[in-house]
């Protein structure tokens, strides 16, 4: 995809935050587009960045390090969106600035331990598996609780709230009701831990019922870089 389609199409994707933001009383500034630039080459993400994006989202380790390492000279802000494994921590703790992804206790632990000190407190969120689906990784909303007062005692990482990638769904109705359940959830967890300020849902096809339902990030691929490179 060539850097003006990528600005045609990040303008439509603007556009519909703004129009589902007004949709909702929100304001569009409350609201952070994190493109998805996963098996994207590093010149698509300079293309978005020269429209104006800073936050982009990353699912494989490797790839995504040599992309960082490329485009090092920009003002990016790299969010990790993938599953998690154990001996992946300390790259992602080195270089990412958010984690989305994080569903274990010994995850959160490796994260805080490698985080180097001259960064500050890795961003994270707890990821939730609001549809209990067997193959999408995430804690339970019952477990949740535990494992986020289990988490704010790291020292180098920051606990800013929850992730979900809910079952697709074309039913704005199901959209909504999936999305509703993460609110509940996430205001039960402000209940003890009220610095949480993060709701990271709403992909591509359902960017509106998220924003509906309160989404302050959203993370957005195909509808800005185009299908998913599977090769």
């Amino acid at each position: 995809m060539n850097k003006a389609t990528i600005a045609s199409q990040i303008s439509k994707v603007l556009t519909r935050i703004e129009g589902a933001a007004s949709l909702a009383s929100r304001r569009s500034d409350e609201i952070t587009l994190i493109a998805v630039s996963k098996t994207k080459p590093a010149e698509a993400i300079e293309a978005a960045a020269a429209c104006g994006l800073q936050h982009f989202g990353e699912n494989y380790l490797q790839e995504a390090l040599e992309k960082i390492e490329t485009l090092h000279e920009l003002d990016l802000t790299w969010h990790f969106i993938g599953p998690i494994q154990s001996n992946k921590t300390r790259p992602i703790a080195e270089h990412f600035d958010w984690v989305h992804s994080v569903d274990r206790l010994k995850i959160a632990q490796r994260l805080s331990d490698q985080r180097p000190a001259h960064l500050g407190p890795l961003n994270i969120c707890l990821q939730v598996n609001i549809s209990n689906e067997d193959t999408k990784s995430g804690v339970s909303a019952d477990q949740a609780p535990e494992l986020a007062k289990a988490i704010t005692t790291l020292p180098n990482i920051r606990l800013r709230g929850v992730m979900t990638i809910p079952k697709p769904s074309d039913d704005p109705a199901e959209q909504a009701a999936a999305f509703e359940k993460v609110v509940t959830l996430f205001n039960t967890l402000r209940h003890t831990n009220p610095e949480l300020d993060i709701l990271s849902m709403g992909m591509s096809q359902d960017l509106e019922a998220a924003i509906a339902a309160g989404s302050t990030m959203v993370r957005i691929g195909t509808d800005i870089f185009g299908a998913r490179n599977r090769s």
